[in-house]
């Protein structure tokens, strides 16, 4: 069974040769550098939980490429029981990291160009779509970790990649030769990419015209190829790792990454080129990633709503507030809210189709309705956890001055909550709800719930493009007699 076990995959990542820089500085061993492990720990737990037989069905699929069971995130989809289940899966490992665990982008990226390069090839006979299934399989067979990126840096929204004074603002091909390709650009805000094995770069947007050919460009290549530059995004209260007690850092164990990725003249095969100037096609890609993965939010932003849920309960119990209406009342309304979005997730792919290459696409309005709740929900949950923890979850002093021998014990007498109340606790899980809703936990919560597979014009436009508007429009005037509309007979 092609299944890597935790130690495994870190001791994979290990051996290979990123070119990392953090705060000014080269990084040689990420994987276990304080500040990016929690991170590394987050997509461990995808490893952990193919093992484990509780979530094995969930956290593993058959797949007929490979005639074995491959971890889900690296499944493609055959069927709606496949969509559902991903998103049952994202929100179980939510609810275990309270973190964005980075391996969605990959396999939403997987099934998009799987798709899309069926649509090249039925339209000019290319070999692409055999290339990306002879891809697949290795990384099936390894387990491997692949990074979706499609966001470019796009330099002057108001001008076309082909009309940006600096070319390379968006990614795009500067040279073909026998081999291959030489590519050079750079992804932005790419999520895990330093805890990935393979990045899988897709265009970021619709492409047009011969000006535009360089820019519609999908290929996979190991996450340490030569030219491939990583510089690791800075979070609220990352230094925390470095420098204070784990108790001071709310989750510990576990966190998002982002980093932005520079392509430097980076050559890659043909046999790794899955789209190279079908400029046509690039519109399709990016809509099919943005459907699957806005699906995705359905699942893993809901799960670390359970956390925000989980918290409130807590705290109001610690505070000795959990009988007042009001406090009820709040929690009921985080539920509410979290369970509206789950409840688009599981829609969208409960109504999904096969496309003509054979795999499974979400319902793309709802997949669009549900992340269009999710750049406003989370906001909202998390404004009720604020509300109420009260504010000590911002003005508590750290970890070390409860553990002074002076002050400590005056801390420990002021601190103190409900009786039978641990204060420690107290501090504790208040800390944790300042990491969720303002620090590094809160950076896949709420910007990623706001900006993440789109932002939120991007939905609206395509629950425009959707929705038939016309066919509803007929609906109306069929029921008030206007125009000629048929009236269908109830006998």
């Amino acid at each position: 069974m092609p299944l890597k076990t935790v130690k495994e995959y870190l001791n994979s990542l290990r051996a290979m040769k990123f070119e990392v820089y953090f705060r000014g500085e080269r990084i040689e061993n990420p994987v276990d550098h304080p500040v990016i492990r929690p991170s590394v720990n987050a997509v461990a737990m995808t490893y952990a939980l193919a093992h484990n037989s509780k979530y094995k069905d969930l956290a593993t699929a058959y797949s007929p490429f490979v005639d074995k069971y491959v971890n889900r995130f690296t499944h493609i989809h055959q069927s709606t029981d496949d969509l559902l289940k991903k998103v049952e899966l994202l929100r179980t490992i939510g609810q275990l990291t309270g973190v964005c665990f980075q391996r969605c982008v990959g396999m939403d990226g997987l099934n998009a160009v799987y798709a899309v390069t069926y649509e090249i090839d039925e339209k000019y006979g290319t070999q692409y779509h055999q290339r990306f299934i002879n891809y697949l399989k290795y990384v099936q067979e390894n387990d491997l970790v692949v990074d979706g990126a499609m966001t470019d840096p796009k330099g002057d929204r108001g001008l076309r990649p082909s009309e940006q004074e600096d070319k390379d603002l968006y990614l795009r091909v500067v040279k073909e030769t026998e081999e291959g390709i030489v590519v050079r650009g750079a992804k932005f805000h790419q999520t895990g990419a330093i805890n990935s094995h393979e990045i899988l770069v897709m265009p970021t947007i619709s492409l047009k015209g011969e000006e535009e050919k360089p820019y519609a460009v999908s290929f996979a290549v190991p996450s340490d190829s030569p030219g491939i530059v990583y510089v690791y995004g800075r979070q609220p209260s990352d230094l925390r790792s470095l420098y204070d007690a784990p108790e001071d850092c709310g989750n510990p164990k576990f966190a998002g990454q982002e980093a932005v990725v520079i392509f430097n003249d980076v050559f890659v095969p043909w046999e790794r080129v899955f789209m190279c100037g079908e400029v046509e096609f690039a519109g399709n890609l990016v809509e099919y990633f943005a459907s699957y993965h806005r699906q995705s939010y359905g699942g893993c932003k809901v799960g670390v709503g359970d956390v925000l849920i989980g918290a409130a309960a807590n705290i109001a119990e610690f505070n000795g507030v959990d009988k007042a209406s009001h406090i009820k009342d709040k929690i009921v309304e985080m539920i509410h809210l979290n369970e509206t979005i789950f409840s688009c997730g599981v829609a969208c792919s409960c109504l999904g189709y096969k496309t003509s290459a054979g795999n499974y696409m979400v319902d793309r309005l709802l997949a669009n309705v549900c992340k269009q709740n999710v750049t406003r929900m989370p906001y909202e949950i998390a404004r009720l956890l604020q509300d109420i923890a009260g504010g000590l979850f911002v003005t508590m002093p750290s970890w070390k001055d409860l553990e002074n021998g002076k002050v400590g014990e005056l801390l420990q007498k002021y601190l103190v909550g409900k009786k039978g109340v641990k204060v420690k606790d107290r501090v504790k899980l208040m800390r944790l709800i300042e990491n969720l809703t303002l620090g590094r936990s809160a950076v896949g919560y709420l910007p990623e719930s706001m900006h993440g597979a789109g932002s939120p014009q991007a939905q609206r436009i395509m629950i425009t493009r959707l929705a038939d508007i016309e066919k509803k429009k007929k609906f109306a005037l069929r029921l008030a007699g206007i125009g000629e509309q048929e009236n269908e007979r109830l006998e």
